[in-house]
């Protein structure tokens, strides 16, 4: 059977987006991501990499492939300092920490649970990395002065129907709610929709389920999908930090 390739699904060329102000405002800056080991925070972490900021701290609680994309980062001897942290972002002491020693000047949150049918199975973790996660996150922003905090959500937070994309909403709430109060943060939210080999994507299912000759999941018969791939939506997701 033919290699599926992730690109020729979308049916049309990769978008890369420029932006000068980003590249000048992350250079030299202390850059907090976190899920930094799952396939968004990874590639955020790898296109942060290259606009030089001074150091990337990469928090995760998955410790092999936080440990991978350590190692990966290194390989490419920048000049960047890159410091994983192994942590859940529920833990309100190792987080406290994390912000006290490096005071990040951004942060992208990309933690969280995407599978909708496991959290089904465990709605109290989705509520309790999802949704109480940001808001541990974000209120530490807001202490340690954080200039931007760039949360990245998932179109499921649009009027949701399982448990999964409830808590994303709930996060989401609570980020809008803070970017309305006077202080030194900026809150940002941004949707991903069908992100092409992400964790949780239906196409690395369908895949799958075609190279063991079917049959293929259908949603529903008159479903349509829209996809972008992981280095057009992290870069949605460090534009949108900075626009505007």
């Amino acid at each position: 059977m033919k290699k599926i390739r992730i690109e020729d699904l979308l049916e049309r060329e990769p978008i890369q987006i420029e932006n000068q102000q980003l590249i000048q405002d992350i250079k030299g800056k202390r850059i907090l991501v976190t899920g930094a080991a799952g396939s968004i925070g990874s590639e955020l972490v790898r296109l942060l990499n290259k606009l030089e900021p001074a150091i990337l701290i990469l928090c995760d609680q998955a410790e092999t492939p936080l440990h991978d994309i350590e190692l990966e980062l290194n390989d490419q001897h920048s000049n960047v300092q890159c410091i994983p942290y192994l942590t859940d972002i529920n833990n309100k002491v190792r987080m406290a920490a994390l912000f006290e020693k490096f005071k990040p000047h951004v942060v992208y949150h990309a933690a969280a649970y995407k599978h909708v049918p496991m959290m089904e199975f465990n709605p109290e973790e989705a509520i309790k990395v999802n949704a109480l996660g940001t808001q541990l996150l974000a209120d530490l922003a807001i202490q340690y002065k954080v200039e931007r905090f760039v949360m990245i959500s998932t179109d499921k937070a649009v009027n949701p129907t399982n448990v999964m994309g409830a808590s994303k909403r709930l996060a989401e709430m609570y980020v809008q709610a803070l970017s309305t109060h006077p202080h030194e943060t900026k809150f940002v939210t941004t949707r991903f929709g069908n992100v092409l080999g992400s964790n949780g994507s239906v196409v690395l299912r369908f895949r799958e389920q075609i190279e063991r000759g079917g049959p293929v999941t259908i949603t529903h018969p008159h479903i349509v999908r829209y996809f972008m791939t992981i280095p057009e939506a992290c870069q949605l997701g460090l534009r949108s930090g900075y626009d505007g």
